[in-house]
C-alpha cells in the first residue's frame, strides 16, 4: 500500500498527555491577576521593598503566608516607603 494512502496516526504525544488541564491553568492564572490588580499593579522594586529578594519569585499564597496578603500591599508599601 502506498504511504499516501496509509491513515495517519492518531497517537497522543508525551507532554499532551501529561498537562494539566487549561481550564486549571486559566483558572489560577486569572486569580493571579486578579490578586496583582488588587494590590495595585505593583512594580518588581515595590514587591522587593515589601518581601524581600524574594518577593518577585513568590506566589500570592506564599506572600499572604509572609503577612502580607494583595489586599493589604499598597498600606505595606505606604509603610516601606516612610520607613516605619
Amino acid at each position: 500500500m502506498p504511504r499516501s494512502k496509509k491513515a495517519p496516526l492518531k497517537r497522543k504525544s508525551a507532554t499532551r498527555k501529561n498537562r494539566t488541564s487549561p481550564n486549571a491553568a486559566g483558572k489560577s492564572r486569572a486569580e493571579g491577576i486578579r490578586l496583582f490588580a488588587l494590590a495595585g499593579r505593583p512594580s518588581k522594586q515595590d514587591f522587593i521593598k515589601v518581601y524581600g529578594p524574594n518577593g518577585p519569585k513568590m506566589t500570592w499564597k506564599q506572600r499572604a503566608e509572609s503577612g502580607i496578603p494583595a489586599e493589604e500591599f499598597q498600606s505595606a508599601l505606604a509603610a516601606k516607603r516612610t520607613g516605619r
